[in-house]
């Protein structure tokens, strides 16, 4: 079992690797995520967790960063690359937010709050 040093990271990705995630490039989502980290050098700043389902399989492939609450959707390899380099600026890939954390899980239009119901 591999134990990571985890101090000094500024952000930790989940990436939605369920079904639905997979069926949208959910593992070469994460392969882009990880390539743009290294490429970046940030494997220091930037800690991943490859997920099973996130819950928000329409939204398909979803990717969380932590600490800051921020929900993504619709990320394909081309925009997770993007997205790793805003958040080492401390920002967000908006057009693909799906819920913030301010005070609680928001999302960030009425619509993106509905979801499906389980099975």
């Amino acid at each position: 079992m591999t134990t990571w040093n985890l101090q000094g990271t500024v952000s930790h990705l989940l990436i939605c690797n369920g079904s639905d995630c997979k069926k949208h490039k959910g593992e070469e989502v994460a392969d882009a995520i990880e390539d743009e980290i290294g490429k970046q050098g940030a494997n220091s700043l930037i800690h991943t967790t490859v997920t099973r389902c996130n819950g928000r399989c329409s939204d398909a492939c979803v990717v969380i960063s932590y600490p800051e609450g921020v929900w993504y959707r619709d990320i394909t390899p081309k925009s997770a690359k993007s997205l790793v380099r805003k958040v080492l600026k401390g920002e967000r890939l908006e057009e693909n937010v799906l819920y913030t954390y301010e005070e609680g899980l928001k999302a960030v239009n009425p619509k993106g709050a509905k979801g499906k119901k389980k099975k």
